[in-house]
């Protein structure tokens, strides 16, 4: 068990969060979620005892082991993978340098003979003999075959270090996880094999994490921090999101319609807590929502951008026509005899490991970059707007503040409008004098989507859209695509976002002919996918 008493922090100045009492117990899973620059990492921190709170106390169990998500990939280098696993569990590591510094001794004395027999003792103990299986099981299952398993973590790709980082945080069954975007960079298998290991671990874990999918199928709590306090809530992501929507409007209709308001908001309650489809977690988890009082619930002070795009003119029946496009580059073939069609009405996210054959695809449809080989050909009543991955040439050598960029873009170049505009995507005051080049990434992602919504394009394509962004502005981007009426062609690795937003998914694999086309959403695409290699 994990227990916060009367803990406050200041940070820079400011002050990040007080009065905060927490509990996190033993089966249960903790997602972390709140504005950016509110404090999610910073708290993980401060449970971990990497940070000293100003007041109050963080206590945990005289013999509870706690491990964390190391966030430097090269710290390990000189080690071997296996090896980098093993040292999550710092004492068992101990013992077996000791243990080996021991037996390597010449002479080896009586008394390194007793100590050595007090090591093995303790060693049998903590299942020492199957640390090496338990390490590769855990690798194996996020997608670390053997052959890397006595590899140096320096030969390894940032990728594949983060996978073994994460197993290194799962090893030796610790009894306090704290895992910060453990999601990041992890493949859909690693992914979903995490996510099952998660659901069914007896301890304690508690995650920071921007993937909705991630927090609704893994949290059995949600703690939220906002209005500078931190204050956990029973249910996973989408019960804390609908609550907080509802609470929200019994708090603005305080005189109005209040006891019909609240009696929709238990019957909410009711629903959500029986249906099983809202997450694969299992029914006695759900069972604690049936105690909710209407006083647990959230009311949030998020703001939420607005994202709505509005076509100016509508699509004709043809919009895009690929045929055998390839390409290669830094000698790999990303894109191999490529060819489909989009329809009318088709929203397609570009999925798999591929994002260098996606992000070239973009910018081949974008006419930014030749196909070596194929050809592709927009209907004539199309247009496109563009959301680029990489989007530095916007920002970094441009000397304009945030009005005079957007009013690029704009036809009513008016600043009452522009600043209308920007409050709107939650730049307001003198925010908006912001010089562009100094804006964080979320802020150049608002910017960007900004600029596509003014173009009034029928087509959007969109690479990465959800990257640097916080969860209200993956929302609100997944709900402005979700009602956008014309057509869209994105990437992303946010399941939920993929599964909400398209009817259609193309995977790209690379140096193999063509792609996998299938026209379902992203669940039923995954399904569809494993039944065929079943």
């Amino acid at each position: 068990m994990l227990t916060v008493d009367n803990l406050s922090l200041q940070f820079g100045g400011s002050t990040l969060y007080k009065n905060v009492d927490l509990k996190f117990t033993d089966g249960n899973c903790y997602g972390i979620i709140g504005a950016n620059g509110a404090g999610k990492s910073t708290l993980l921190r401060v449970l971990s005892g990497e940070i000293e709170p100003t007041t109050g106390s963080v206590h945990t169990g005289p013999d509870d082991r706690m491990t964390v998500l190391e966030q430097d990939h090269f710290k390990y280098d000189e080690h071997p993978v296996i090896t980098t696993v093993i040292m999550g569990n710092k004492r068992l590591y101990q013992i077996m340098v000791e243990k080996d510094e021991l037996y390597n001794k010449d002479p080896f004395t009586e008394a390194d003979g007793e100590r050595a027999a007090e090591l093995e003792g303790e060693f049998a103990e903590m299942d020492g003999w199957e640390a090496e299986s338990s390490a590769a099981q855990l690798l194996n299952g996020l997608g670390i075959t053997t052959e890397l398993h006595y590899m140096p973590m320096a030969d390894l790709d940032g990728r594949q270090k983060v996978k073994v980082l994460l197993a290194q945080a799962l090893f030796g069954n610790p009894n306090i996880i704290l895992l910060d975007e453990p999601t990041n960079f992890l493949d859909i298998e690693a992914i979903d094999w995490l996510e099952n290991f998660l659901i069914d671990y007896p301890h304690t874990v508690i995650v920071v994490s921007h993937d909705r999918h991630f927090l609704n199928t893994v949290c059995t709590h949600i703690v939220d921090i906002d209005y500078n306090k931190v204050k956990m809530y029973v249910g996973n992501y989408d019960f804390w999101y609908e609550s907080s929507k509802m609470m929200q409007q019994l708090i603005r209709n305080q005189n109005k319609k209040k006891e019909e308001k609240i009696k929709d908001l238990q019957a909410f309650i009711q629903r959500f807590s029986a249906n099983k489809s809202k997450s694969k977690q299992a029914t006695s988890r759900k069972k604690l929502l049936d105690n909710i009082e209407l006083d647990e619930l959230p009311a949030s002070s998020r703001k939420y951008p607005f994202v709505g795009f509005e076509p100016e003119r509508e699509a004709g029946k043809d919009i895009l026509f690929v045929e055998g496009i390839s390409k290669t580059l830094h000698g790999v073939k990303v894109l191999n005899k490529v060819s489909f069609t989009v329809n009318k009405g088709d929203k397609i996210a570009l999925v798999g490991d591929n994002e260098a054959g996606q992000t070239a695809l973009f910018q081949i449809l974008m006419g930014e970059m030749e196909p070596d080989e194929g050809s592709f050909k927009w209907g004539v009543s199309t247009s496109q707007s563009y959301f680029p991955k990489d989007n530095a040439a916007f920002f970094d050598d441009v000397d304009l503040d945030l009005v005079e960029w957007l009013r690029q873009y704009s036809e009513d170049t008016t600043e009452t409008y522009l600043r209308g505009f920007l409050g709107r995507m939650l730049f307001s005051g003198d925010d908006v004098y912001k010089k562009v080049k100094v804006l964080s990434g979320g802020e150049k992602v608002r910017c960007m989507l900004s600029r596509m919504m003014m173009t009034h394009a029928n087509v959007l394509l969109l690479d990465q859209p959800t990257n640097h962004l916080d969860l209200e502005s993956i929302t609100a981007v997944n709900n402005g695509l979700a009602d956008y009426k014309g057509n869209v062609i994105f990437s992303s690795h946010d399941h939920q976002f993929i599964d909400e937003v398209a009817n259609r998914i193309i995977e790209l694999p690379g140096e193999a002919e063509g792609c996998l086309d299938y026209t379902a959403s992203y669940d039923e695409f995954l399904e569809w996918k494993k039944s065929r290699t079943a």
